[in-house]
């Protein structure tokens, strides 16, 4: 029997998968030393927490993540024209012992079961309006556009830096790289702004990656971005993890599998709710597998990492998945060999 991640590996290559990939179960989202020591990973509860950029986040109870707070006393950028005077990267040269102990914790990973997955957050665009809120951020793509393709270049860099440092150390086989690029059915910039602003700087990091033998970049967006797609394939992305039904998944799955594989489908707000049933979760999952089938795609829900704002909800997909595979490809999930479910959120 196939594990998780040859699983995986048949449904995005179009090939002869055995049963729909579960979700998370052939990623294994593993972590480095910037992420945890930058206050960057916050607890539900916690409440202005000011992370190494100097951006200041919140995780209320019952939301899907934190998010930063944008009072006028707590945004970073106050003039854009001036934004180098405001935005300071933090340094990256970590020690080797620090290193070490994360490298210790993936090779503590099975790879033959499931791809060690470095996460990395967040991406370029939410990086731009965490430094400068939203709406100004928007504003200054079309008011500001060189000093904005400046602050995109200073903020590559950085993220170039990040790069050769998890590959040299970690050696990880793929890459879970946040950046929402969208609401529920429109991006935040048109198609054509988005490819001048952030097409070649994605292109250097995920080429980057792909380089220096990361197999898989995986790339979150909970979001519409269907017009984006042929700019993700460019870029190198190998699955858009997070794409909400707004995106008409099964039709991007018919155009352009083969090329980028997706992992989603089943919106957050269909299951991770108050009150949410097992029942809730039997007919998401179903509904998402007849739409879109099992190669190119793979069912989940779409906010970015295993689990779900309210307890419970993550593992009842897990069982109807299994349950439905079983249906539809005779495996049972007791004959199938993975490691222990990971829950994160």
């Amino acid at each position: 029997m196939l594990t998780a991640k040859q699983n995986m590996l048949e449904t995005i290559k179009g090939g002869n998968p055995e049963r729909f990939v579960n979700q998370y179960e052939a990623v294994r989202l593993l972590f480095h030393p910037y992420v945890m020591n930058s206050n960057s990973l916050l607890s539900k509860g916690q409440r202005n927490v000011v992370n190494a950029w100097g951006v200041t986040n919140s995780f209320p109870e019952n939301t899907p993540g934190a998010f930063p707070v944008h009072t006028p006393d707590k945004i970073v950028v106050k003039d854009i024209e001036h934004w180098r005077d405001y935005v300071h990267a933090p340094p990256l040269n970590f020690p080797e012992e620090e290193w070490a102990k994360f490298k210790a914790q993936y090779d503590e990973v099975d790879g033959s079961q499931v791809f060690k997955a470095t996460f990395v957050a967040p991406g370029l665009f939410e990086q731009t309006h965490h430094l400068c809120e939203i709406s100004n951020a928007l504003m200054y793509y079309i008011l500001y556009p060189q000093q904005m393709h400046d602050l995109i270049q200073y903020l590559t860099e950085w993220e170039l830096e990040l790069a050769e440092g998890i590959c040299s150390h970690l050696h990880p086989d793929a890459i879970f790289h946040h950046d929402d690029w969208g609401g529920e059915d429109r991006t935040f910039l048109s198609p054509e702004m988005f490819a001048d602003f952030f097409l070649e700087p994605y292109k250097q990091i995920y080429g980057y990656y792909h380089d220096h033998g990361v197999e898989l970049v995986i790339h979150h967006s909970d979001s519409y971005a269907a017009t984006l797609v042929p700019y993700m394939i460019e870029m190198g992305i190998d699955i858009w993890q997070g794409c909400m039904k707004s995106n008409n998944v099964p039709e991007l799955i018919k155009k352009y599998g083969g090329k980028i594989s997706f992992m989603g489908d089943i919106d957050n707000k269909e299951v991770d709710q108050d009150g949410w049933t097992q029942e809730d979760c039997r007919k998401a999952v179903r509904n998402s597998c007849d739409r879109c089938g099992n190669k190119y795609f793979i069912p989940c829900i779409t906010q970015g990492g295993p689990g779900s704002v309210y307890p419970g909800t993550y593992l009842a997909m897990c069982e109807e998945i299994d349950k439905y595979s079983e249906e539809v490809f005779g495996i049972r999930a007791d004959e199938i060999v993975r490691l222990p479910w990971q829950i994160l959120f």
